[in-house]
């Protein structure tokens, strides 16, 4: 387990160091982004209602009784429990986004208006804040209907394309679309930092799921958008290269992905049949494509003489993409393998605890993991202070 440089007591300052985020959002998209821009420095304060995130009780797994779903994308950031109903909390939450640059929020699109938490209202007073709207569906026809990633993932398409043809259609592992539009909202928030900084002004930037769906099913949504045509699922193949799936061998699967004439051919003199490459059936993507029933078996006959593991290290020795089919564990065991140090620890003495590397890698301003996951309310009372007198002087 690596020990980053932002573990130490005197942590480099990162990239964003100086930078406020109110953090009203909860679950995925919005926790995500945050964590990633607490690891770059900013300094983020993650508002709670009295019960705390959803995630908080999304259980099991666990480590010591505290939700590792919670655990996974909360670090870095102070916790203040705020009921908006009560006027109190609500005028504590209104100066806290007074004085933010950075406000990120999840609610149903409109939720926040009559608290007075809504772009229009709290941009009066702060010109500058760059405010992050989170929606499933976005603001307009689709306002009233809850985001979550599955439904994302089914009304999509994704689901469509994930599945072996002749079976039902599956979700994938993880919320992939709620991770998504936590980097997209990144992305927004940088973009639009650069724009304050050249003209003072904040912005509005509205991040929904199923765009971030449609823009992240690349090659497929290119398809139906450029070529009118509607893909469907092919299990583990790709519609558009071959050999790219996996590929049973003497004990496991094995990813063989020969994508272009040349790891091709590599791959033919690595499997002892040279002759695979020349001949006129298999010579461009196209073809191999085309004919995959054809060639599939020519390939598997060899593989099968050797287990996955060792025709791994055969053919990435020999430039050809290849990869054993990993559990989670093994995922990270190669990562280790390859020098990249995927889990570091955060916080310190009782509170330390592993997490999952930043995978943004700076040579001058490096991630840095401060604080673990916040109990609910953990800072609210040193919160509460700090902007309880700017209240209480406006009242």
């Amino acid at each position: 387990m690596a020990v980053e440089e932002g573990n130490q007591a005197n942590p480099l300052p990162g990239p964003l160091t100086g930078l406020l985020v109110a953090d009203f959002s909860r679950i995925l998209a919005g926790p995500y982004a945050t964590m990633l821009l607490a690891d770059l420095g900013a300094e983020v304060i993650k508002v709670e209602g009295p019960k705390g995130d959803d995630t908080r009780s999304w259980m099991p797994p666990v480590r010591d009784g505290v939700s590792t779903y919670y655990l996974g994308i909360n670090r870095g950031k102070r916790s203040i429990a705020l009921d908006l109903r009560d006027q109190k909390d609500a005028a504590l939450a209104r100066e806290l986004v007074r004085r933010a640059d950075v406000f990120i929020e999840n609610f149903k699109p409109g939720g926040l208006t009559k608290y007075g938490l809504d772009y229009e209202s709290v941009r009066a007073d702060n010109p500058g804040l760059v405010y992050t709207s989170i929606s499933g569906f976005g603001t307009g026809p689709g306002r009233d209907v809850p985001g979550y990633d599955l439904m994302v993932q089914a009304v999509s398409g994704l689901m469509s394309l994930t599945g072996d043809p002749a079976g039902p259609p599956y979700r994938a592992g993880i919320s992939v679309f709620d991770v998504m539009a936590g980097n997209h909202a990144v992305i927004g928030i940088l973009a639009a930092l650069r724009h304050r900084d050249a003209t003072g002004r904040g912005q509005l930037i509205e991040i929904n799921l199923l765009s971030s769906a449609l823009s992240g099913l690349v090659n497929h949504s290119s398809a139906y958008a450029a070529g009118g045509v509607v893909p469907f699922r092919m299990g583990n193949a790709h519609p558009s290269v071959f050999p790219y799936e996996p590929l049973p061998t003497a004990d496991n699967d094995l990813i063989v992905a020969a994508a272009n004439d040349s790891q091709f051919r590599k791959l033919c003199d690595v499997l002892g049949v040279p002759e695979l490459a020349d001949d006129a059936r298999f010579a461009r993507n196209a073809d191999r494509t085309e004919r995959r029933e054809e060639l599939r078996p020519l390939l598997v006959e060899q593989l099968k003489k050797r287990g996955a593991n060792e025709w791994f290290d055969l053919l990435v020795a020999a430039g050809v993409p290849s990869g054993p089919i990993n559990t989670i564990q093994g995922g990270f065991a190669m990562a280790e393998r390859f020098g990249l140090d995927p889990i570091i620890e955060v916080g310190a003495g009782e509170r330390a605890m592993p997490t999952t590397r930043n995978p943004i890698r700076l040579s001058e301003t490096p991630p840095a993991y401060r604080l673990p996951p916040p109990d609910l309310d953990e800072h609210g009372a040193e919160l509460r202070a700090w902007l309880s007198a700017a209240v209480s002087d406006d009242d």
